[in-house]
Parts: C-alpha cells; sequence; structure tokens
C-alpha cells in the first residue's frame, strides 16, 4: 500500500541542494548576524528535506525523519551540551526564564521529540530584546496521530499539553547571539502563520504509567527502550534493559521517582526525567554526579540531602552499571557503522509543492 504523503519536491537533488542555498529567505531584521542567518537557513532546509509534511499516523515518515536528524546535521551541531524544550507559556507575557522547560541530552531530544513534528521549510528570524536572543520561528504540524508507543511518554496525560502538542503550527528556536547555538526550542499552538494541515483530533485515556505493556506483552513506549536508535543485533540492548530496570528500583528506592516524572509533581522550572531507559541515558553522568555530590535528592521545601550510606551506595552502583552499559552499546554502534557499507539517502515520496518565503 502506497504511502500516503501531503508534499513533493523537484526530486533529491533540489531538496539537498537546499542545504547549500536558501530554503526560505529569512524574512528578518538586517541586524541579524550571518552566523545566525545561516543556522535558520541550514536548519529550516534539513528540516523541510528529512521530515517534509506526511499523514499524522504515517510511521515510516516519522522513522525517517528519526533516523535522519539522529547523529549528526544542521539541527544537531547547532544544539548546546543539554537543551531546554517544552510548550509556549500560556502567559504570552512570560519570558523563558519564568517557563517551566524540560532539560534534554540532545542526542534524546532529536531522537524522540523533534521527530513527532513536520515542516515545509518556511522561517522567520527576529530579535528579542526581553530575552537578548534572537528566535527563530519555523512552521510546524505535528503526528498527532502515531501509536502511543511513539511518543516518548503519554503527552495525554494533561489534557491542555497534549491539546497544545496536537494543534501545534510553529517552532521557536532561541539563539544565543554569541554562540550561534541554539539555547531552547519551544512548540506553539500560537504562531501567527496558519496550520500547515488539518488535524483529526485523537482522544487517549492516561492510566497513570509512564512505562506500560502492550497487548503483545512488550515494553512501551518502544522508542525510549533504544528501539530504531540501536541496531536490533547490538549485544547491549538486552543488558541496558535489565540495567535500566535495577536502576528505576533503586531510584524509587531514593525517592527519585517521586520528582523526575513528566507530571512534575514538584513544579521544577528545569525539569530533568528519569522515566524511561533512554531519558536515564541522556542524564546518567549528571544523576551520578548529583547523587555523589548530595545535591540529590531532595525534600518538600526543596532542599536537597544526603542519602543514607547504604541508599547511596546502591544507587551508585546501579547508576555507574547501567552508564558503563550506555557507554558500550554507543561504543559498539560506532565500530558497526565503521564497518558497514555507506547507505544514500532516498528522496521521500511527494505529491505538493511546497512555496517557502521570498
Amino acid at each position: 500500500m502506497k504511502r500516503p504523503n501531503t508534499i513533493r519536491l523537484a526530486g533529491l537533488l533540489a531538496a539537498a541542494a537546499l542545504l547549500t542555498a536558501a530554503p526560505a529567505r529569512a524574512q528578518q531584521d538586517t541586524a541579524v548576524p550571518a552566523a545566525v542567518d545561516a543556522l535558520a537557513r541550514a536548519v529550516a532546509a534539513e528540516l523541510l528535506m528529512k521530515c517534509p509534511l506526511a499523514n499524522a499516523s504515517d510511521a515510516a515518515a516519522f522513522e525517517t525523519c528519526r533516523a535522519g536528524l539522529y547523529g549528526g546535521g544542521a539541527l544537531r551541531s547547532h544544539l548546546p551540551s543539554f537543551l531546554l524544550w517544552g510548550r509556549q507559556s500560556g502567559n504570552v507575557h512570560a519570558t523563558l526564564r519564568q517557563t517551566n522547560l524540560t532539560q534534554f541530552a540532545p542526542d534524546v531530544w532529536t531522537h524522540l521529540y523533534a521527530p513527532l513534528f513536520m515542516f515545509n521549510g518556511n522561517y522567520k528570524v527576529e530579535w528579542v530584546p526581553q530575552e537578548k536572543q534572537f528566535v527563530v520561528r519555523l512552521e510546524a504540524a505535528f503526528r498527532n496521530r502515531l501509536s502511543p508507543g511513539q511518543f516518548p511518554y503519554p503527552f495525554w496525560h494533561e489534557e491542555s499539553k497534549w491539546q497544545t502538542y496536537q494543534n501545534a503550527n510553529g517552532w521557536l528556536l532561541w539563539v544565543n547571539p554569541k554562540t550561534a547555538r541554539i539555547q531552547a526550542v519551544q512548540f506553539t499552538n500560537r504562531a501567527e502563520t496558519p496550520m500547515l494541515q488539518a488535524v483529526v483530533p485523537v482522544e487517549h485515556k492516561f492510566d497513570g504509567q509512564w512505562l506500560w505493556t502492550d497487548a503483545g506483552g512488550r515494553t512501551q513506549p518502544a522508542v525510549t527502550l533504544f528501539d530504531g536508535l540501536y541496531r536490533a543485533d547490538n549485544p547491549y540492548l538486552r543488558p541496558l534493559d535489565r540495567q535500566y530496570r535495577d536502576l528505576a528500583l533503586q531510584m524509587r528506592e531514593a525517592q527519585c521517582s517521586s520528582c523526575h516524572v513528566p507530571n512534575n509533581p514538584d513544579k521544577s522550572s528545569r525539569l530533568v526525567l528519569l522515566s524511561t531507559p533512554a531519558h536515564a541515558a541522556g542524564e546518567i553522568d549528571r544523576v551520578i554526579k548529583a547523587v555523589r555530590d548530595d545535591k540529590m535528592p531532595m525534600d518538600e521545601f526543596r532542599n536537597s540531602y544526603a542519602l543514607s550510606d547504604e541508599d547511596k551506595k546502591w544507587l551508585l552502583q546501579s547508576a555507574e552499571a547501567f552508564r558503563d552499559t550506555v557507554r558500550a552499546a554507543k561504543d559498539w554502534e560506532a565500530q558497526a557503522a565503521r564497518k558497514a557499507p555507506p547507505t544514500a539517502l532516498r528522496p521521500v515520496a511527494l505529491e505538493k509543492r511546497v512555496e517557502v518565503s521570498q
């Protein structure tokens, strides 16, 4: 059965050419530095080529986007050591500092969150004096009709969040003017541009579980189990699953699991998620340092305190074992990639021409 798509380009050569030419001339102030303008052009072109508009239920398009964004490229190369991500605040006057955002390792975000969106290549660059940063506004749409296991956690645990995701029509890339690197990314349903395609809402019920077992006996969300990230024959896949379960048990004993979950019970302004293997893998070095320095966990007044010697010992032991296996899995992947023959990027099937702003 032919996979439905909703856009058409001239072919791979035309799409690839967008990475070196401008896909959409930014509607910008003349004061925008060349480095920021180049970032905006390159990222917009890459997202258009790797994550074009498709049916919101198209799992193949999602996987293609996921594979295209992970590991390298314009977007990944402009991310910091950790990225802040979340929806635009409901308060139109709220600054980034006043907005609750989640902290992610760049690989986690590019693999689990960014591919849930689709793009048409249009963008606009603006200086925001209040933030003392540039913002790159990208037109976007959300893949709301994927299966539940393709979302990194049940976004529908909060109705307003799920509705913002479903009706998202834009991204905001916040760029540091000194480094020309992206500091934070927000999605919004209040972009000035129209929706890129009609949205058919989906209703899900949240049962309180961040990880669950499907009818086939498989743990979900599958995307958080390194599914599609590592090769199926990676010998460290089973140890990663086993060691994460041990780590999760120790974190539960140490009260970590009561805070580092998506519903953010402590209303942290900079949430760190540890609720799935992929999320924990991205933060494991910081977890180990925080526990060693007695900066984690925190009490009800948000004061950090030291664990008992026994709890600290077992938590660090399980965290270090998980970290070592994550590193071994990555090293194995790097070696396998060097041995594998190079693969050519294939063009996406296309149907509707995208016009970009001049």
